[in-house]
């Protein structure tokens, strides 16, 4: 299965959510988001058994205090600045945080940040730290941020003369990796066989991917079960980098 959403159709889906004093603004892409900030106990019983996907803009200055979630996720900051913990978080720069993993905090510069926040589960909300430490569970704890990851503009994708494939997250024993994909106008590549994963996300950079007879550009996502076969990626009119991010399968 495929779940798929452009960034206006997210933003039909938009609203508010308040956290630590402050009104964040999330897109809802795939599942459902957050309707809180926080965790609350009995909020397991709203799962739907769907990944979670959505853009979150944290105003500026805000701080999300560090925290841990029950799900692998990747986050994907995307526009605006900040930092994750004491490194810089600018587009684009990839974070993944294992399960039960404590990261954070995520600190807004004076402009804001824009970040995806994708699951390969629906969550239950942010435990912050120290107050939930109870809940952690301890495990394969990770998390890491690979920062200044190359975004073509319109004109670098349609001057491409061949697909070249870029390693953003280093493939680990359980098949977790992140990679980019640039396709030249008229080129297509086959993707990362999502099997033997839990699940891809795949993250419009530029350009245009389409499937079904329906176009996805920039900040377009997808995320790709891991009975799907693998997807070819094709440049069409336009070339397309595409960033995908490969989940551990679940325990």
């Amino acid at each position: 299965m495929i779940y798929a959403a452009t960034f206006d159709e997210a933003t039909e889906r938009a609203r508010t959510v308040h956290v630590n004093g402050r009104d964040y603004f999330l897109r809802e892409y795939v599942g459902a988001a957050p309707v809180r900030g926080t965790y609350v106990d009995g909020n397991e019983a709203n799962d739907n058994g769907q990944p979670q996907g959505f853009l979150v803009d944290q105003p500026s200055d805000a701080i999300t205090k560090p925290h841990f979630h029950e799900h692998n996720q990747f986050q994907v900051f995307v526009d605006g600045g900040g930092s994750m913990g004491k490194k810089a978080a600018t587009p684009i720069g990839v974070h993944y945080a294992g399960a039960h993993t404590p990261y954070g905090p995520i600190t807004a510069g004076s402009d804001g940040i824009r970040y995806f926040t994708l699951r390969q589960r629906w969550d239950p909300g942010a435990k912050y730290m120290p107050a939930m430490r109870d809940k952690l569970q301890r495990g394969r704890q990770r998390h890491g941020l690979a920062a200044n990851v190359a975004e073509l503009s319109v004109d670098e994708l349609a001057a491409l003369d061949q697909v070249t494939v870029d390693t953003i997250i280093a493939p680990e024993s359980d098949a977790m990796q992140a990679l980019i994909y640039s396709v030249p106008p008229g080129q297509s590549t086959q993707a990362l066989d999502p099997a033997e994963s839990g699940g891809q996300y795949w993250l419009v950079l530029a350009g245009q991917l389409e499937r079904q007879g329906k176009r996805y550009d920039r900040l377009s996502i997808w995320f790709v079960t891991e009975d799907e076969a693998p997807i070819n990626i094709a440049g069409g009119d336009t070339g397309v980098q595409v960033l995908v991010m490969q989940f551990p399968q679940i325990a």
